[in-house]
C-alpha cells in the first residue's frame, strides 16, 4: 500500500468519528494558540519598552527619592535606645534647590535638570467632571523629556516664579471634557481641585506608556503652582536629568550621588546608606524587559504543558481507535497489508489530527494576537519564528504520541484480530 492510499484511510477514518477526532484536537489548539498569542504580546510589550526608552532618549538619567538600608553606627546606637528596629526608613529629601544646583555645577555633563511633583486630581470643565494625573513640572520638562506642543506654548520660568496658574493639557483631556479631541481649549480655563487654571497650550500625543498607561491623560503647571497651591508639597518626587551624550552618563552619575550625599548629610556606607536612586533608561528598559521575558516564558511554559497534554490526549484517542479497529486491522492485513502500512496509516492519522490542531491553534492565535491590538488597543507582534515553530512542534507532538498506537496496531497478529470481538 502506498502513502496516497494510506493517507486515503486515515482520512477516512478520522472522517467516520469527527465529534471525537475534535475533541482530541482541542488540547493541540489551545496549546499552540496560547503560544503564539503569549509571544505576541512579549514581543509587543518589548517593542513598546524600547520604544518608550528611545522616545525619551537614552541620555536620560532619572533620580528617584530612595530607602535607607542601613543607618550609621551612631544613629543605631542612638535609635537603639528608644527602639528595637533600626531597620531602614522610606525618606524623601529631593527638594527643588537640589535640582537647581545640580543643573548648576555639572554643567559639562548635564544638558538639563526637569524636577516633577505628581497627583492624581479632579478636574471639571462646563459641568464635566473627571479625573486625571497632575504633572507639576519645569520649562525644560519638554526637552528633557523629549516632548513638543502640538497647539499654544508651554509655561515660561516667569510663569514659574510667579506661582501662576496656567497649564498644558494632553489629548486625551479634550476627550475627557469635550467627548471630541479636536474642541479648542486654549483660553479657556477648568478647575483643577476646585483651583482655576487658564489652559495655554496641548502636548503633542504620545500614546501608550511602558506598562501600557495613556501618556496623554495628564495636565502640566508649573512646578511651585503645583507644589504651593494644589499638592502642599516641599519635596519633589523624582527629577529627570539630560546628559550632553550617553558617555558621560556614569560620571554625572558619581557626580550627582556624592552631591546628594553631602547635602543629605547621609554616613557611609555607600550605596547601601542613600536615601535616593540614579536609573537610566536603558537600566530601566533592561529591567522592564527582563520582567516581560520572565512572564512570557512562564506563559509558553504552560501553553507547552498544553501541547503535551493534548499530545497525551491524541495517544489515548489512537489506543482506543486500534482497539475499535482491531477487526478491520485483521482483515487488511489477511488481504496483504503488512505491518508498515498499518503502522503509516496510523501514524498519519495522528500527524493529521495534530497538524490540523496545529493549523487551527495559529489562526486562532494570531487572529487573537492582532484582536488585541485593534480591541484593547495592546501592541502586539507576532513573531514568524513562533509561528512555524507551532506547527513543527504540532506535527512532532502528533508523531511522537502516535507512535506506540500506531505500533501495536502493526503488531496484532491477524487471526487473533480476526476473532476480536
Amino acid at each position: 500500500m502506498n502513502i496516497i492510499e494510506c493517507l486515503r484511510v486515515a482520512i477516512r477514518g478520522l472522517s467516520n468519528n469527527k465529534m471525537r477526532t475534535a475533541l482530541t484536537m482541542l488540547g493541540i489548539i489551545i496549546g499552540v494558540g496560547v503560544v503564539i498569542l503569549v509571544v505576541a504580546i512579549g514581543q509587543g510589550a518589548t517593542q513598546q519598552v524600547t520604544d518608550t526608552v528611545n522616545s525619551l532618549g537614552t541620555n536620560l538619567l532619572t533620580v528617584f527619592p530612595g530607602q535607607t538600608r542601613l543607618v550609621s553606627s551612631a544613629v543605631s546606637r542612638t535609635a537603639a535606645t528608644t527602639s528595637n528596629s533600626a531597620m531602614a526608613q522610606a525618606s524623601n529629601h529631593l527638594t527643588l534647590d537640589d535640582c537647581k544646583i545640580i543643573a548648576s555645577q555639572f554643567k559639562s555633563g548635564i544638558d538639563a535638570v526637569a524636577p516633577q511633583v505628581r497627583s492624581n486630581v479632579q478636574i471639571r470643565y462646563k459641568g464635566v467632571d473627571s479625573t486625571t494625573n497632575l504633572q507639576g513640572v519645569t520649562p525644560d520638562y519638554p526637552y528633557v523629556n523629549n516632548v513638543e506642543v502640538m497647539k499654544g506654548r508651554f509655561f515660561t520660568e516667569y510663569e514659574v516664579d510667579g506661582d501662576q496658574k496656567v497649564c498644558v493639557i494632553g489629548t486625551t483631556i479634550l476627550t475627557k471634557l469635550t467627548s471630541n479631541s479636536n474642541v479648542e481649549l486654549i483660553g479657556e480655563n477648568l478647575l483643577v481641585n476646585r483651583i482655576s487654571f487658564k489652559v495655554i497650550g496641548v502636548m503633542a500625543p504620545k500614546g501608550a506608556g511602558a506598562w501600557g498607561q495613556d501618556q496623554d491623560d495628564v495636565i502640566l503647571i508649573p512646578i511651585s503652582t503645583a507644589m504651593q497651591r494644589v499638592m502642599n508639597k516641599t519635596r519633589v518626587d523624582y527629577m529627570s536629568i539630560r546628559c550632553k551624550t550617553p558617555a558621560v552618563m556614569p560620571l554625572v552619575t558619581e557626580q550627582v550621588s556624592a552631591y546628594l550625599r553631602i547635602h543629605h548629610h547621609l554616613q557611609p556606607p555607600f550605596p547601601d546608606n542613600d536615601d535616593f536612586q540614579v536609573r537610566s533608561q536603558t537600566e530601566l528598559m533592561q529591567r522592564q524587559q527582563s520582567v516581560t521575558a520572565t512572564m512570557t516564558s512562564l506563559l509558553s511554559a504552560v501553553a507547552i504543558i498544553s501541547l503535551v497534554v493534548g499530545g497525551i490526549g491524541i495517544m489515548n484517542i489512537m489506543l482506543v481507535s486500534v482497539t475499535e479497529r482491531t477487526r478491520e486491522i485483521g482483515i487488511r492485513k489477511a488481504i496483504g497489508a503488512t505491518p508498515r502500512d498499518i503502522l503509516l496509516q496510523f501514524l498519519i492519522e495522528s500527524a493529521i489530527i495534530s497538524l490540523l490542531g496545529g493549523l487551527i491553534g495559529i489562526v486562532l492565535g494570531v487572529g487573537g494576537a492582532y484582536g488585541l491590538a485593534s480591541v484593547a488597543g495592546w501592541k502586539t507582534i507576532v513573531d514568524q519564528t513562533a509561528v512555524v515553530a507551532a506547527v513543527v512542534v504540532s506535527a512532532g507532538v502528533g508523531l511522537f504520541f502516535g507512535i506506540y498506537p500506531a505500533s501495536k496496531a502493526a503488531a496484532l497478529n491477524p487471526i487473533e484480530a480476526l476473532r476480536y470481538e
